[in-house]
């Protein structure tokens, strides 16, 4: 059987080597190889004895998700369509910035939480990536991209808050950022690595002592019964549970700070009554706030909040002496923005039968 390397963080590619006989310097070099340097050829692996280049010719494979489309947007945002086969595609997304470049990766074909104003969770659920799917859309884009490893990283900043709940594939998700963090292969620091959650409050503690990385929550509401109808999951974890989560997570964090990402939604939560709720409901957790101007998609029954609420909603808050974000809307024209990424997605839940409006690719369409 064969077997993709990009599949095993550090420990599990030196048990696999174990398994077969060789030392654990030699999965440290193959890693290096993989990750820091791109390479998936292992004739190219020059510092590695021949035999195991042999070796690892007939029994592994370093194999990340095809790309089927890369489009680029006007305003320089970048958007990959991966193929994870069984007709399911995965949307990952390039920020070039001044400062740094952002990938935004995604972690599941379609998303389960079915959160009611985001056009991947209308397309239902697959399954959850695997590491080489997660790991091999920056592995992907750093080629595409022309990283060099002797100069600065075109990719110097990772979200994961592209498809799916990052943390409803907890396993998977912490090896991939295993990979992330790991000074043998991409050596990104902690800080500039974030998982964006809608609130699964058991697996933010896992996180937490497992692999402590950025956070961003999902909160999109001030209390529980808003949230319930945005935000379901709201209904199995509430907000006095998810603050707690994040009280504890911060105990642990690379930064100070928990970001809250809301979308700003017109007439729905977005009056000064809803400022001063969400100011309410978040004291006690040391945050930042990120309003997210709301990028409509066919079929959903949302507006985008005008820009001057968007400002008088932002100023409560500043006044309040919490740090408060506006997100600029990139790559819109290409479908590339927040809660716009939809991919292709062969849905299990039955969801989609009832809703047909929400924008798909056609895999076919896209190779040709």
């Amino acid at each position: 059987m064969t077997v993709n390397l990009l599949d095993f963080d550090a420990a599990g590619l030196t048990a696999f080597f174990a398994e077969h006989g060789e030392k654990p310097f030699r999965a440290r070099q193959v890693l290096r190889w993989m990750h820091r340097f791109g390479q998936g050829d292992f004739d190219a692996m020059t510092d590695i004895a021949k035999s195991l280049r042999e070796k690892l010719k007939a029994m592994a494979v370093v194999l990340p998700p095809a790309i089927v489309s890369d489009k680029l947007s006007d305003d320089g945002t970048r958007k990959f369509l991966f193929d994870v086969g069984g007709g399911n595609a995965v949307e990952t997304v390039f920020i070039p910035e001044d400062d740094r470049g952002t990938l935004c990766i995604s972690t599941q074909a379609g998303c389960a939480l079915d959160c009611s104003f985001c056009s991947t969770g209308k397309q239902g659920f697959n399954r959850n990536l695997t590491v080489a799917e997660i790991i091999g859309q920056l592995w992907q884009a750093n080629h595409v991209l022309g990283f060099d490893p002797k100069s600065d990283r075109i990719i110097s900043n990772v979200v994961l808050m592209g498809m799916g709940e990052p943390l409803a594939n907890l396993e998977n998700t912490i090896q991939a950022l295993r990979l992330m963090l790991d000074d043998n292969a991409y050596g990104l620091s902690r800080r500039r690595v974030t998982v964006s959650t809608s609130g699964l409050v058991p697996a933010m503690d896992r996180l937490r002592d497992e692999c402590p990385v950025a956070l961003a929550v999902s909160l999109h509401a001030p209390n529980d019964a808003l949230r319930d109808e945005l935000v379901p999951i709201n209904r199995k974890y509430p907000l006095r549970e998810l603050m707690a989560a994040c009280q504890r997570y911060l105990e642990k964090a690379p930064r100070d700070f928990v970001t809250f990402e809301y979308v700003m939604l017109d007439g729905v939560n977005d009056s000064d009554a809803h400022a001063h709720e969400l100011l309410a409901v978040t004291r006690g957790v040391s945050c930042k706030f990120n309003l997210i101007p709301f990028n409509p998609f066919p079929g959903s029954p949302y507006r985008c909040s005008p820009p001057q609420r968007i400002r008088r909603f932002a100023e409560l808050l500043m006044a309040a002496g919490i740090v408060t974000t506006t997100r600029k809307t990139r790559g819109d024209d290409i479908d590339a923005a927040c809660g716009q990424l939809a991919g292709q997605v062969l849905d299990k839940t039955r969801r989609t039968t009832a809703q047909t409006a929400y924008r798909t690719i056609d895999l076919h369409e896209v190779r040709t």
